[in-house]
């Protein structure tokens, strides 16, 4: 959660009610992605009446991605389920989740979004394409419409756990690591409360995080690009000579100065490209860890815990 002291309290009364019917011991591992606002003091007040309620705060507002790692490397339950705050994804689908989890013995359980009629028709309209060109690129075992509203077992937890990505995209990840899983489909309900935090910026960043991350494909671009060019120039270069030998060469600026042109965006677009994977050899290289964790309350003691509520 990021910025949530709206959605907090429909959160909790929502949630928590579906946690105690389950009938078993579970954890509520709640990652504070560097909020700004009162989300940590709420947080801290829910605590007081919730002791399965285990709050993680990073250092920083670290991404989307790096609040579900975190969430992940330090959930210890038999099956985890990621849920973000907005209540978008219904809690209320996590007995399910679990059901067919334990009777068909799957690992992995995907929330899939049957009706996105709460979106608007642009983020329906870019969602499509996303998913469209993930499942093209990554492979057909992407569920489409599948977001991170998912149920994973211990095994596919620290299965995850133990790939050295830097720059995680779980819906891809996920799918890759072949499990058996199944889904369970949902009606994609409006932000409860505050504003979305994944405005077009990050969501552009995501689909290029998902394709340079999972293919080459775009190198391959590059080179198509590059063969192209060279087609054009050679039909320019017949044009020129062309054009020199029936004395014409005045007429023919237009398309030199158009061929230069458009050698000139294929280059650059091949050099963007290069630079994507670059910079992604200069993160894996840096080794740094995606997140910083400020405090987990889990790891708290009691005097310690009494002085943070102070």
């Amino acid at each position: 959660m990021y910025d949530e002291e709206e959605a907090l309290p429909a959160l909790v009364g929502r949630l928590r009610p579906v946690l105690d019917a389950l009938g078993v011991p579970y954890e509520l591992v709640a990652v504070d992605d560097g909020s700004t606002d009162r989300t940590a003091d709420l947080l801290a007040a829910f605590r007081l009446g919730w002791p399965e309620l285990r709050v993680i705060g990073l250092r920083r507002n670290c991404g989307h991605q790096a609040a579900l790692t975190a969430g992940l490397d330090r959930a210890v339950g038999e099956y985890v389920v990621s849920l973000d705050a907005d209540l978008q994804d219904p809690p209320e689908k996590i007995p399910d989740m679990l059901r067919l989890a334990r009777d068909e013995g799957l690992d992995i359980v995907y929330g899939i979004r049957a009706d996105r009629a709460s979106d608007t028709g642009f983020k329906r309209w870019t969602a499509a394409v996303y998913y469209r060109l993930v499942r093209r690129l990554a492979g057909p075992s992407v569920p489409d419409q599948a977001g991170d509203f998912r149920l994973l077992s211990r095994a596919a937890v620290d299965a995850l756990k133990e790939l050295p990505d830097q720059q995680r995209v779980y819906r891809l990840l996920v799918p890759w690591l072949g499990f058996p899983s199944g889904r369970v489909t949902y009606e994609r309900a409006a932000r409860t409360a505050g504003r979305s935090k994944y405005p077009l910026g990050r969501m552009i960043r995501l689909a290029v995080d998902s394709v340079t991350s999972f293919s080459a494909a775009p190198l391959r671009l590059a080179t198509w690009l590059g063969g192209c060019a060279f087609l054009v120039c050679l039909g320019l270069m017949g044009y020129t000579l062309g054009a020199y030998a029936l004395g014409r060469t005045v007429p023919g600026w237009t398309s030199l100065f158009t061929g230069v042109l458009f050698i000139g965006a294929v280059q650059l677009i091949c050099v963007g490209l290069l630079g994507e994977y670059v910079a992604r050899i200069y993160t894996a290289v840096q080794n740094r860890p995606s997140y910083y964790v400020g405090h987990d309350s889990a790891e708290e003691s009691p005097v310690a815990r009494r002085r943070s509520l102070w």
